[in-house]
């Protein structure tokens, strides 16, 4: 299973901006659950409120009522790639230099934190943290002799390279700002005269904000006294949108690098019909991933679309660990399989993606042992045969199953009667887009490759750090 990275929300101009934020958090929340926090202005100093867990775990009446004061917030919600979920690896990050209190929120993955950490300790700087957005904060902190803290900002993105989406709030001013590539996305909307920063548009949609456009790559939004500025923070590269924020991701009902979720899921599906038919009694997903693949496939094969897996979206964090013995105890808590509609069918199974392999065969296995006559799977994305470096949480190439074996391998280990992934060519025609789309964790093409050392550094933050 892949796992989510992170979301950011900001809020410039509104008596609640708090309140705000939460509800925009919450409806991003699929981007995180290990951290959230909040950071407000309340006109002389940043307001914080951080915690483990979910965005109704770490936040009360008490936080969004009374404590956190201000009209410009940002918050964030954490997924780390690389390490440990530590409070102090927890987001907004905060410092206070010169006259100015900052926080920031970032979602991506800088390729260069080694060669940048080391150069800053060298120099004297001191960390709290192992996160690389704490390394871009000296960064900002180093350039910001004798400029304006927009120019400190650009000279610090003009030294980091890899993938980011950050918000920065520098006292009463928000900041925006995407990588030169456009990796992670970034949205910007209104509702009256309040400006919102957000990773998705489905935290528009549920403060019922208006979608103005998306933060282009290498640009720098500053929000200040109620106006808008733009500035290019870098000269936009070769835009290299991550495809999995398509895939699996962003929630199905945003729109992501200008393109419906939903609708761009159901055509991979649809593709993967035509590339791989295959008779069966009916097409069916493993809740929530492949949903929305599932529901092209069986539209464009004229199978039967059944939900032979039931999820129950009750089940929430637990910190009640299940034995040895009951290792796949979590796993049957969150999915119920419909006993009677497995029993002597033949199954197509539309599937997001296949990292490791595990957890499908886990699920494979209970299939047959329901009675199962076949089991046909269906892949919405490529094989994936490369490690990501920009965000994702496949770092290393030992663990993808698709690297070190071939499709009829991988069958046979996931105990299938036939195996097949959405084409590269297939997938780029279900999106509608030949280029523009960053394929390195398929075809190992990347914009820009970690020095020596990568990973080295990020024991307990990492990603979205």
């Amino acid at each position: 299973m892949i796992k989510e990275y992170c979301g950011l929300i900001g809020i410039y101009g509104h008596p609640e901006a708090a309140r705000m934020a939460y509800f925009g958090l919450f409806a991003m929340q699929h981007r995180g659950q290990e951290s959230a926090g909040i950071v407000t202005w309340d006109g002389a100093r940043l307001r914080e409120q951080r915690g483990m867990g979910l965005v109704s775990e770490v936040f009360s009446e008490r936080h969004l009522g009374r404590e956190l004061k201000g009209r410009v917030a940002t918050g964030h919600i954490r997924y780390s790639t690389t390490g440990a979920s530590l409070l102090r690896n927890a987001q907004p990050f905060l410092i206070h230099f010169k006259d100015y209190h900052l926080a920031i929120g970032h979602n991506g993955n800088l390729i260069n934190t080694l060669e940048l950490r080391q150069k800053l300790e060298s120099e004297g700087s001191l960390f709290q943290t192992t996160m690389d957005s704490e390394i871009f904060m000296h960064l900002v902190a180093k350039n910001a002799n004798g400029v304006s803290i927009e120019e400190a900002v650009s000279k610090a993105c003009a030294q980091v390279k890899g993938a980011y989406s950050l918000l920065l709030q520098a006292n009463n001013k928000l900041i925006g700002i995407r990588d030169p590539y456009g990796f992670r996305p970034l949205v910007l909307g209104r509702v009256g005269s309040t400006y919102i920063l957000a990773s998705e548009t489905c935290a528009l949609d549920l403060l019922e904000a208006e979608y103005l456009r998306e933060v282009k790559p290498g640009e720098m939004v500053i929000i200040e006294d109620g106006v808008l500025r733009s500035r290019q923070a870098e000269e936009p590269r070769s835009r290299k949108a991550c495809i999995f924020e398509l895939i699996y991701f962003a929630r199905p009902d945003s729109v992501v690098f200008g393109q419906n979720v939903y609708m761009k899921r159901k055509s991979m599906g649809q593709v993967l019909a035509r590339e791989a038919p295959v008779e069966a009694d009916f097409c069916m997903p493993f809740p929530d991933s492949g949903v929305y693949a599932a529901v092209g496939y069986a539209q464009e094969s004229g199978l039967p679309f059944e939900n032979a897996m039931i999820r129950n979206h009750y089940v929430g964090r637990t910190f009640i660990q299940p034995s040895q013995d009951m290792r796949d105890f979590s796993v049957r808590m969150k999915l119920a399989p419909v006993k009677e509609m497995i029993r002597g069918r033949r199954l197509l199974i539309v599937e997001d993606s296949i990292v490791r392999g595990t957890t499908i065969r886990n699920r494979m296995k209970k299939l047959r042992e329901l009675g199962a006559k076949e089991l046909h799977l269906r892949v919405s994305c490529p094989p994936i045969r490369f490690p990501c470096y920009y965000g994702i949480d496949f770092s290393s190439k030992g663990e993808l199953i698709a690297a070190n074996h071939s499709v009829d391998d991988i069958a046979r280990y996931i105990g299938l009667d036939s195996l097949h992934y959405l084409s590269v060519e297939g997938l780029l025609s279900a999106v509608g887009d030949s280029q523009g789309f960053c394929l390195a964790c398929f075809n190992g093409e990347y914009s820009e490759v970690p020095n020596a050392g990568y990973g080295k550094l990020s024991l307990e933050g990492g990603c979205c750090g």
